[in-house]
């Protein structure tokens, strides 16, 4: 962690911390939003991979016009389903998603570490493709809102509304922690949200096009993520080894 990120994790203190996270579970993902903007902005970023939790958030941000940069970590292996939504949602709402990119693109990538190695080495493929680039972009920033959910994953499940992520050395909102899909579905049709057309193609969670694939009913909602392997993260949401959110 760099000294510009130790700083910025101890701006708010552990009995803060303790207390706001108390305060806030059970409330609406608007009114955390608003807490964090109040304390937080204009050092305060949405990194959105866009997911139907993520467009829920950005509709929320930018139908109340709250003061938070939005960004996305652009891997360059979206679908391009997701490019397009991306332009959606920034007219719709009238807002920048700023793009977050890899120092190297993708063919850059294949010649430096070889084609495709995304299925040879994922945890490498997303560790330059995406935990390194936000590791970048969270020297800008005293706190990041993510779209996740406890009932997600099993690395998931632990998760606080408001938490300290050792692992960017900032604080970290989950407006969603509480929530299930069913009431991110029921916001996102009643306000009617563009989302994703994949997600009505048996696409529940999707990330990058060379990773994600469709998943039968019956599945887990992420068994399209990485299929064949036991990788179910990319690792911008997992606590490494000997750290410990607070």
């Amino acid at each position: 962690m760099t000294a510009a990120a130790a700083a910025a994790a101890v701006r708010i203190s552990d009995d803060e911390l303790v207390t706001a996270a108390r305060d806030l579970e059970g409330e609406s993902p608007l009114h955390v939003l608003r807490w964090a903007a109040e304390r937080f902005a204009p050092r305060l970023g949405f990194g959105t991979g866009f997911g139907v939790e993520g467009c829920m958030l950005i509709d929320i941000i930018g139908r109340h016009k709250l003061p938070i940069d939005f960004f996305t970590l652009d891997t360059g292996l979206f679908f391009e389903e997701t490019y397009d939504l991306w332009r959606k949602l920034e007219a719709r709402y009238d807002v920048t998603i700023r793009a977050v990119r890899p120092e190297l693109n993708v063919d850059q990538q294949a010649l430096v570490h070889g084609p495709e190695l995304w299925r040879r080495v994922p945890d490498e493929c997303c560790r330059m493709r995406k935990v390194e680039p936000l590791e970048r972009e969270a020297r800008k920033f005293d706190a990041w809102i993510s779209a996740i959910r406890r009932d997600q994953t099993n690395e998931r499940k632990n998760i606080r509304v408001i938490e300290r992520d050792t692992r960017f050395g900032i604080i970290k909102i989950n407006p969603l922690a509480g929530w299930n899909q069913s009431q991110v579905w029921r916001h996102v049709l009643d306000f009617e949200v563009p989302y994703n057309p994949l997600h009505d193609q048996g696409f529940p969670s999707i990330g990058c096009a060379p990773c994600t694939s469709a998943v039968a009913p019956g599945e887990d909602p992420r068994a399209g993520r990485w299929r064949g392997s036991a990788k179910t993260e990319c690792g911008l949401h997992v606590v490494r080894l000997g750290e410990k959110s607070t």
